[in-house]
């Protein structure tokens, strides 16, 4: 086994690498993500001030509290906002893809800045059960009135491609998020105007707030997940790999690894030992085409060995990376 140390000689093989994939595949992703992103910045952080303003001279808590958590949404999504910008950026020397994980990040962020949000809530609505608040109802719920549609409206923009884009759906969940916690204020303060039952305010923020809990708690995973470098939800590698090991060239496929280069776009490497020398360009192109469409991987790498008996890829075990 003395050739081990040398085993990836380049004159045993040939590094493929793929570029089939066009370079607009953010075709789920469309431009007009500007927009929307401006549009709910600016509605959500006009109505934070009108928040703090009417909170502060109706001297409710309440509404300071909720102003405190729309600017957090803000800050989210900003954060996504820059994401979608830097996902564009070209790769240079230094990030050779890009930074295209940013949009990972954003949405792990994004999560763990809802979640906080959610807790300080609960934190809030807790002590408030012992202590009720004398709320004006009718001032919370004209200001809470105009928060279901800011944040319902934003929510909106972001709907159609939450399911793609790990990234757009924090921004949309944040947003609904917001959409149901002032939808429970103005119902709470519609019913305790009628009957003056003050604790229901904290009781109504802390089941909206489990809701919200049970709601983002697949993005945080899924993010997490992604950060660490998983292979993303909807592709199974043990197909991936029953695929590889199908064509009739190949006699071995090892060292498979494939991960999220961001939210949208996802990566392959591979080596695939084959007979011979029969492998062209033309095989890679199939391949690459196959892979594209039946597990949306846009960047395979694959690494060609000739089956020799002498030879042993220093990778092929399956616990070594």
């Amino acid at each position: 086994m003395n050739d081990h140390h040398h085993n990836c000689k380049h004159d045993q093989e040939t590094q493929a690498q793929s570029h089939s994939h066009d370079h607009h595949h953010h075709h789920h992703a469309p431009k007009n993500y500007n927009n929307a992103f401006i549009i709910g910045i600016a509605l959500n952080f006009i109505f934070v001030i009108v928040e703090a303003v009417y909170g502060f001279f109706s001297h409710s808590l309440a509404l300071m509290a909720d102003a405190g958590h729309n600017l957090s949404d803000v800050a989210g999504l900003l954060l996504a906002w820059g994401a979608f910008w830097l996902v564009r950026k070209k790769p240079n020397t230094q990030f050779t893809f890009g930074l295209r994980k940013s949009t990972i990040f954003s949405a792990l962020l994004n999560s763990i800045i809802l979640l906080m949000a959610v807790g300080i809530i609960i934190w809030e609505a807790i002590h408030r059960l012992f202590s009720p608040n004398i709320i004006e109802s009718k001032t919370v719920m004209i200001v809470a009135g105009i928060g279901i549609l800011v944040n319902a409206m934003t929510a909106l923009l972001f709907f159609k491609d939450k399911d793609d884009d790990m990234n757009i759906k924090g921004a949309y969940l944040h947003m609904a998020a917001d959409a149901l916690i002032s939808l429970g204020v103005v119902i709470s303060a519609l019913i305790i105007s009628y009957t003056s039952w003050y604790w229901l305010d904290p009781i109504i923020s802390i089941v909206i707030s489990l809701i919200i809990i049970y709601g983002t708690w697949d993005l945080l995973v899924g993010s997490l997940k992604l950060s660490m470098d998983a292979v993303p939800e909807g592709i199974n590698p043990l197909e991936v790999k029953k695929y590889l090991e199908s064509l009739e060239y190949v006699t071995d496929v090892h060292d498979l690894h494939i991960w999220g280069l961001s939210t949208t776009e996802t990566a392959l490497s591979v080596h695939l030992t084959v007979k011979n020398n029969i492998i062209d360009n033309k095989n890679l192109v199939q391949i690459n085409e196959h892979l594209k469409k039946h597990f949306k991987i846009h960047h395979p790498t694959i690494q060609i060995e000739i089956f020799d008996e002498n030879f042993e890829c220093h990778l092929k075990p399956e616990d070594v990376v």
